[in-house]
């Protein structure tokens, strides 16, 4: 963890907001590689993700790109309405669970609304590196979509394509995503729906899964059913810890002093994965893929819960 300066808060859309971030001297950062984000820790004591949208070779600022959330937990509306210029904030070196497959022969960026961040980053090194690719940007209108004059006036413009659902009507997802190239990898970032709708639509049209790349902002949202209690059982000492069905098992574990890391509390950052030693897990995350899931090596105890009666984690 280090301490940066707030040196540019530059409003892109009536809710989405560029914060720039440097050291105080302005000398280098940690560098970093497209698809990565920092953990950034807020006044109000939360921490939250987000990902670097400036280009990778840029070594002596971060940019992060905020959406206002209206269903906000303290995150978004802390950056917006009470983080300015001059303020200092601590934030983690960059990590990257969302990188580039750099011997695919193509690269087909998918983005929606705020998800747009980590795939300009990820389309800012692939034009400093004349790779192929295009860049799909799905926004309701263009005052509602970020970056737009930077995109326009980029080294890239011509690989982009905007899709202002208002004005035009919706991405074609079947026409794009037709008769796959097995060299062209697929990433996408944007709302959940806009992303599951990517995803499926690939998975249909016969994209190898190996070739679909993605990052999720949020867990899904609830299916509305009552969520059931459950045990969990320290392997060290063979502790057994009741879940109730309304706290989460990391909130359980934190009261009673177990020592976890932990950073979003959503789901998305896997800061808090636990291995899984025995037991069926109800998976909510949305960092590990499906394949990892099937495994059942790995339990997210901030959001996951349980199908069978107790876990065993190797803690």
């Amino acid at each position: 963890m280090f301490e940066v300066e707030v040196t540019a808060k530059v409003q892109e859309t009536a809710d989405i907001h560029l914060f720039r971030l440097a050291r105080t001297d302005n000398s280098a950062l940690p560098a970093f590689s497209a698809g990565a984000h920092i953990d950034l820790h807020l006044p109000n004591g939360l921490v939250r993700q987000y990902s670097l949208c400036n280009p990778p070779h840029d070594h002596h600022c971060y940019e992060i790109g905020v959406l206002k959330d209206p269903d906000s937990r303290g995150g978004s509306v802390c950056l917006h309405e009470s983080v300015n210029v001059g303020d200092r904030l601590t934030i983690s070196e960059p990590r990257n669970l969302f990188p580039l497959e750099h011997s695919a022969s193509h690269h087909l960026l998918i983005a929606g609304g705020i998800g747009i961040t980590p795939l300009l980053c990820m389309a800012e090194r692939l034009a400093h590196t004349d790779a192929s690719f295009s860049l799909h940007y799905c926004a309701k209108s263009p005052a509602q979509a970020a970056f737009v004059e930077r995109i326009n006036t980029s080294e890239f413009a011509d690989r982009v394509r905007f899709h202002f659902s208002q004005t035009e009507g919706r991405l074609d997802m079947q026409a794009l995503l037709a008769d796959p190239d097995q060299g062209t990898h697929l990433y996408t970032c944007g709302p959940n729906p806009f992303m599951d709708a990517v995803l499926q639509t690939a998975a249909a049209q016969g994209w190898d899964e190996t070739r679909l790349h993605r990052e999720y902002f949020a867990a899904a949202a609830s299916s509305g059913e009552a969520d059931s209690a459950f045990e969990i059982q320290i392997a060290s000492s063979g502790e057994v810890i009741q879940i109730p069905a309304d706290k989460s098992a990391l909130d359980v574990m934190l009261d009673l002093d177990i020592d976890i890391p932990f950073a979003c509390e959503e789901g998305v950052c896997g800061t808090c994965s636990t291995r899984l030693l025995s037991g069926e897990p109800d998976h909510r995350d949305v960092y590990m893929s499906p394949e990892e899931h099937a495994r059942n090596e790995e339990f997210a105890p901030c959001c996951s819960r349980a199908k069978s009666t107790r876990l065993v984690l190797d803690i």
